[in-house]
């Protein structure tokens, strides 16, 4: 197949271009920009140089289903709005690693987002891409709004427990902790050397707009969960998510019956993995992996669940999801290009 990235500059569009170099059933890819035309990838990703020789091109949505089949965005916000309908209505599949396509209510988006929404038509016709709960709809999409990294770890690490009502619904809090690369490439304040090194940073306190997202997809397993708590925070590593999440169980438990409840709801998933008794996972056992590791803990004395998930947010947080979302858009063994074990030390 031939496929497209728009945004390949940035770390999504970079990671995108990793993986897809080892994906047997790509034969050609393409890079599209709004504003580096005629810039080699190599002066912006020296460490492709002998790869990669690929010049950025403009797109031009008349003639794009002749090039591509598919066409991954690794894009800012608001990009995807306006092309992806353009892109899908040229014949070609769409994913989408912006948040552009995640809400399904305009207002919501537009509350979080701080811009205009997507076409509602277009919204409507974008399928979620989390694989592990919605692999039938993803398997018939044309369009698909990749999740964003800290939704990918939390829905995980919480579904189980969700969707079987196994937890009181006003107790759920979500501390979460990511590596600087979730904020991009381009420099800020927050994640300049001097500013993160040595340090340890919370953000966007009660404003992150991952919050609507997790809000959304949870409502849709169970209706009576209210808004939850979410805060997330900057520590000094390049990659790597680690989702601390806290809910009180309904009902006492064994620490082995919410176990054998993981292990079973996963059972057969290719990139979700348990962790046995007493094992809890780290962000460097996942890193340049497509794998969520999940640890587990009951506390008999409080009755409270304790849930430990872990991704790399640029490859199971982005593009690594992106591309298991096309394996099965196009009938390939859904773990096809991914078959990476984890980078470590």
């Amino acid at each position: 197949m031939r496929v497209g990235i728009i945004g390949a500059t940035g770390y999504g569009g970079a990671e995108l271009l990793r993986l897809l170099h080892q994906h047997p059933h790509v034969q050609e890819v393409v890079l599209y920009t709004s504003s580096k035309e005629g810039m080699n990838i190599q002066e912006s990703y020296p460490h492709v140089s002998e790869i990669y020789d690929h010049t950025l091109k403009s797109m031009d949505f008349s003639s794009i289903k002749e090039e591509v089949d598919t066409v991954f965005l690794a894009t800012p916000p608001g990009v995807s709005a306006e092309w992806s309908g353009r892109i899908a209505e040229a014949g070609c599949q769409v994913i989408d690693l912006s948040g552009d396509l995640r809400l399904r209510d305009p207002e919501v988006y537009e509350k979080w987002y701080k811009r205009e929404s997507a076409p509602v038509s277009l919204i409507n016709n974008a399928v979620y891409g989390l694989p592990e709960w919605n692999r039938a709809e993803i398997k018939n999409a044309q369009i698909i709004s990749n999740p964003g990294c800290y939704p990918t770890a939390t829905l995980l690490g919480l579904a189980p427990l969700v969707k079987n009502k196994l937890i009181d619904v006003d107790s759920i809090i979500i501390d979460a902790k990511s590596g600087t690369s979730g904020a991009g490439r381009s420099p800020s304040a927050i994640t300049h050397f001097s500013e993160m090194n040595e340090n340890f940073k919370i953000y966007q306190i009660n404003e992150h707009k991952h919050i609507p997202e997790i809000e959304q997809n949870l409502k849709e397993w169970d209706a009576h969960i209210p808004n939850v708590t979410f805060q997330p925070h900057l520590v000094p590593m390049v990659r790597g998510i680690m989702v601390t999440i806290y809910v009180k169980a309904k009902k006492r438990m064994s620490e082995k019956e919410l176990r054998n409840l993981y292990q079973d709801t996963y059972s057969g998933e290719k990139f979700v993995r348990i962790r046995k008794e007493g094992q809890y996972p780290a962000t460097k056992e996942v890193y340049g992996s497509n794998y969520c590791d999940i640890g587990l803990n009951y506390d008999d004395r409080t009755g409270r669940i304790t849930l430990v998930s872990v991704i790399d947010n640029v490859v199971k947080g982005a593009s690594g999801q992106a591309i298991q979302n096309f394996n099965l858009m196009n009938g390939f063994e859904e773990n096809t290009g991914l078959q990476l074990v984890p980078m470590y030390p």
